[in-house]
């Protein structure tokens, strides 16, 4: 897989995370994980409309890296459930401020989530957010898992 195969093109830690996180499509579905997504089906219902082949690309990408696994449901063996590992838990500080530069920077209206999020997490010191984000996602991960 072309998207597999060129990572670690460099000794660069920044050009090393972009070939896993560079493209807006890896980004959506860790922020679409964060969001309670699961299914396959469930990412393709997102607003930005992924195309199937494209969806199926990142989401074997991110499970290469570590980021994503996937488990099939016990009275289903069709539908699998994506979660993230603790490894993709730890990139929720770079969506956050990536999220918070687009609301002080970039001159957009944003959707109902993008506007809440931004008034929730100016309630809050970002350590404290970041925390309680992927504490919550951990717990509920966890509860997924039957941990």
């Amino acid at each position: 897989n072309l998207f597999i195969m060129r990572t670690n093109r460099s000794k660069c830690p920044l050009v090393n995370i972009l070939d896993i996180l560079g493209d807006k499509w890896s980004l959506i579905i860790i922020r679409d994980l964060f969001l309670g997504k699961k299914t396959f089906t469930e990412f393709m219902n997102s607003p930005e409309k992924f195309a199937s082949n494209i969806l199926s690309n990142r989401l074997e990408l991110l499970i290469h890296h570590g980021l994503l696994k996937v488990v099939k449901l016990p009275h289903d063996q069709k539908t699998k459930l994506y979660y993230l590992t603790d490894k993709g838990i730890d990139i929720y500080p770079i969506i956050y401020e990536m999220m918070n530069w687009s609301s002080r920077n970039l001159d957009s209206e944003f959707g109902p989530l993008g506007i809440q999020f931004i008034k929730d997490s100016k309630k809050v010191s970002s350590k404290t957010y970041i925390k309680r984000t992927q504490t919550k996602y951990t717990e509920t991960r966890n509860e997924l898992l039957n941990v």
